[in-house]
């Protein structure tokens, strides 16, 4: 990434995954994408956190800080290459919702998160009486992150469509630092409203503190062999 975008500190951060059969997951993904899987499970993940620091480049100044909540699944783009694509996203601020424009699929509505007794919660609900969710996490020691740890949290760039292309957002920073988590409770509707039966396998949680100075490129049209996916004309 020669310039980034966007600069932004994602802190307080919890991962609940899930474990799907990879043709559930496929059926929801663009012309373009393939589920990735790992041990032959494709995987969903409700990831809230705090965005803070959102700010351009060189800027001084930056958006109060946050809360934003993900629905997400790992995929594999035209190049065989991994990434993210989002099945939601709630979020607390509505700046973000100009990232619609590219195809993100922000939705406003009111998040909390707080700390008590050594349990982080999380919760939220969508504007218009749409879908929320609850949920309380016990973070524990420091971990060193197996394979599929690493796997679960770290993707270096997200896919969206938008204008009958496949767009595709590069990510920079540094290595999640994680810690076993106990999760004590949760409910929610934001699987079922994006497509999915209920999860029912015992999920993996991750807790992590956070990571600084992380940078988002320019998203632009994805390419293969020199043209833009699905007739779209190219940029530039």
């Amino acid at each position: 990434m020669h310039v980034p975008a966007l600069r932004a500190d994602w802190l307080t951060q919890t991962f609940v995954h899930w474990a799907y059969p990879p043709a559930r997951i496929q059926s929801l993904l663009p012309r373009g994408l393939t589920v990735d899987t790992y041990d032959g499970s494709a995987w969903v993940s409700l990831t809230p956190f705090v965005m803070a620091g959102v700010r351009p480049p060189g800027s001084p100044a930056a958006l109060p800080s946050f809360a934003e909540t993900n629905l997400r699944t790992y995929v594999r783009g035209p190049d065989g290459g991994q990434g993210l694509w989002f099945l939601s996203i709630e979020v607390a601020c509505p700046v973000m919702l100009a990232a619609r424009a590219v195809g993100v699929p922000y939705h406003v509505g009111r998040l909390e998160l707080a700390r008590r007794d050594g349990v982080v919660a999380y919760s939220g609900a969508r504007r218009g009486g749409g879908p929320g969710y609850s949920l309380s996490v016990r973070p524990g020691e420091p971990i060193r992150p197996s394979r599929r740890d690493v796997w679960l949290t770290s993707r270096w760039r997200a896919f969206t469509r938008q204008l009958g292309a496949l767009w595709e957002t590069p990510v920079e920073h540094a290595p999640w630092p994680l810690r076993e988590a106990r999760l004590d409770a949760l409910s929610e509707t934001v699987t079922r409203v994006a497509g999915l039966p209920p999860p029912v396998t015992e999920p993996v949680v991750h807790f992590s503190d956070g990571v600084r100075n992380v940078r988002l490129g320019v998203s632009h049209p994805v390419r293969r062999r020199g043209r833009a996916l699905d007739g779209a004309a190219p940029d530039g």
